[in-house]
C-alpha cells in the first residue's frame, strides 16, 4: 500500500501467511509427486501445488524478491530435462520390445510400495518436475510482464501528477502579479478624475 510522499506500509498479515503456507505447499507438492501412483494425485497435480510456492513467494515479498530467489534460467532448462526425461521413459518401452510408453519394471516390490507402479512411478517424477519447473517459470514470466505494465501505469500517473502540481504551483506565482496588475488599472482612472477637475477649475 502506498501513501503520499512514498510512504509504504508492509502488509504483515500475508508476509506471515506466505511464510506459513509456503513450505506446506512445497512438502504437500512433492508427497503428491511422489505417491501420485498408489494414492490420490499424480505428477501434474503435485507440480502445480509445488509451483504456487512462487505464487505465495510473491504475494509475501513482491516480484524482485522472487525472482531474486528463483532463477528463471534454471526453471526453463529444469523444464526441458523433465520433458527429455519422459521421451526416455517412454522410449524404454520400445527398447524392451513393446510400444511406447509401456509399464515395464512393473514386479518391483509389493502393491502399495513407492515403485511399485514400474515405470510408471518414474514417468510421474518426470512430469511433475516439468510441471513444477515449467509453471512456475510461466507464473514469474506472468508477473515480470504485468508488474512491467503496472510500472509503466505509475509512472504516467506520476508524471501526469507532477504536471499538475506544476501548474498548479505556477498558477499560485503568478497570481499576486495579477492581483497587483489588477489594482494599479483601477488605481489609474481614480488618479485621473482629480487631475481633470483640477484642469477644468
Amino acid at each position: 500500500m502506498k501513501f503520499k510522499d512514498g510512504i509504504k506500509e508492509k502488509n504483515v498479515i500475508i508476509r506471515c501467511g506466505a511464510d506459513m503456507f509456503l513450505p506446506f505447499a512445497i512438502a504437500f507438492g512433492i508427497y503428491i509427486i511422489l505417491f501420485g501412483t498408489v494414492s490420490p494425485g499424480g505428477g501434474f497435480q503435485g507440480g502445480v501445488i509445488v509451483a504456487s510456492a512462487v505464487l505465495l513467494l510473491y504475494l509475501g515479498y513482491g516480484y524482485r524478491i522472487a525472482k531474486k530467489v528463483i532463477n528463471t534460467e534454471v526453471l526453463r532448462v529444469g523444464e526441458a530435462i523433465g520433458a527429455s526425461l519422459y521421451v526416455i521413459l517412454g522410449l524404454a518401452g520400445i527398447f524392451a520390445g513393446r510400444n511406447f510408453a509401456a509399464n515395464i519394471w512393473y514386479d518391483n516390490g509389493e502393491v502399495g510400495d513407492l515403485i511399485s507402479a514400474g515405470t510408471i512411478t518414474f514417468m510421474g517424477y518426470a512430469v511433475g518436475f516439468k510441471v513444477l519447473t515449467g509453471v512456475g517459470f510461466l507464473i514469474l514470466l506472468l508477473l515480470g510482464v504485468l508488474g512491467i505494465a503496472a510500472g509503466a501505469r505509475a509512472e504516467e500517473e506520476e508524471t501526469e501528477i507532477a504536471a499538475a502540481e506544476e501548474s498548479v504551483d505556477a498558477a499560485e506565482e503568478t497570481a499576486p502579479e495579477e492581483a497587483v496588475a489588477a489594482e494599479a488599472a483601477a488605481e489609474a482612472p481614480a488618479a485621473a478624475i482629480p487631475a481633470e477637475k483640477e484642469g477644468t477649475v
